[in-house]
This record gives C-alpha cells, structure tokens and sequence, in this order.
C-alpha cells in the first residue's frame, strides 16, 4: 500500500491522510469495476496508473479553491465524480461539514455516483437533471471539469444560480484563447492556477459574473 501513496506525491502540498488514500483507492477499484459494464470514462484512461493521475490527482487540485466558509459546493456534470467525488473523500477526512451537490443527468452515472457516495460515507446529494433547466440556485463553490466551454458555463452560472462565492473551472491547452474570447463578452474576476498534471492546463478561480 506504500507504493501507492508514493503515486500521489504531487498532492503533498495538500494535507492529505493517510485515510484518504485508501478512499482513493476504493474509489478507484470501484470505477475500474462499473467501467467494464458501463462506460464511466474513456476505456483508454481505465487504467489505475492514469486514473491517480489524470482523474484524482487532477480532480484533488481544485481544493485549494473550494470555498471553505460556504456549506455547499456544487459539481456541474459530474460523470463519474471528477472532481466532486475526489474533492468529498479529502473534506470527508478533513472532518468538515460541506455537502457536495453533484448535477449528473446520466440515470447510469448517477446510480454509481450513489453507490460510491454510500460505500464511502460522503455528504454529497446527487441530482439526476439537466443542470441548465434547473433555476435559483445557491451555493459556494461551483466545480467544472470536462463539462462545457468557459462561455456556456459563465452563461450557465450568470443565469441559473442566484448565489454563489466562486467559480473553478479546468481549462485545456487551448484555455488561453479560450479566456481571451470569453472575455469579449463576459466581465469577471479571476485567478490562474497552473495544472500539476499537465504543463498546458490551468485551472480558473473565477468571481463576480457579469455580462457586458
């Protein structure tokens, strides 16, 4: 078991336990199992060495984002639970209070985000909608990651929460441009975070949405 909390060296910088490795890894085991039935993630990426990487430990990096004044963080389209599942294991093990509101409009993936969230006892509800026909919503924290482009998540965020402290989204190599093009349109504060998986990826901490 040694070896596999070297594999997560790149989150040292967050104060990870020992037990939340483990959940990992439960996690994991339980992608690798639903994956051969259903498609939860590309099969080219259902493999354990990548999942650590390119899905948890790439998931677990936006924590140093997540509003931790606020009770509730949502995730929008979770799929199998990147980021919202990683991100509930570490504030499970942190002993905080947040409840994880994870949108999934997948009957299939919302079950297995159901099971993971009962085998591993995370405070999350899981919400089996299409996030753009739901309305008036509160929370922090608003988590998106392989979802949709910056400017129909900005449009989405602007219209359909009512309150909300912040917005981390993961942006691709093209996420420079991306940012340069949503900008005509969209005002917004917003910060960088340089990707520890990946050196053409960042993500965006972004706040106050308002439309030009």
């Amino acid at each position: 078991m040694e070896d596999n909390f070297n594999n997560y060296s790149l989150l040292n910088k967050i104060n990870v336990s020992r037990e939340t490795y483990l959940d990992f890894e439960s996690y994991i085991s339980m992608l690798l199992d639903k994956n051969q039935h259903i498609n939860i993630i590309s099969k080219k990426t259902a493999k354990i060495n990548i999942i650590r990487e390119r899905h948890i430990i790439d998931s677990a990096q936006a924590i140093d984002f997540v509003d931790l004044n606020s009770n509730t963080t949502y995730d929008l389209g979770s799929g199998g639970g990147m980021p919202g599942i990683v991100i509930a294991i570490i504030f499970k093990n942190l002993k905080k209070s947040m409840q994880f509101t994870l949108y999934e409009k997948s009957h299939h993936k919302s079950k297995f985000l159901k099971e993971v969230s009962k085998k591993l006892k995370l405070n999350t509800k899981v919400i089996q909608e299409d996030i753009f026909k739901s309305t008036k919503l509160k929370s922090g924290t608003i988590l998106a990651r392989a979802f949709k482009p910056l400017p129909l998540v900005l449009e989405l965020v602007h219209k359909n929460f009512s309150t909300y402290k912040n917005l981390v989204i993961f942006m691709g190599k093209n996420g420079k441009q991306v940012l340069k093009e949503a900008s005509k349109n969209w005002d917004f504060e917003y910060k960088e975070k340089r990707s520890i998986t990946s050196e053409d990826s960042f993500l965006l901490n972004i706040k106050n949405i308002k439309k030009k």
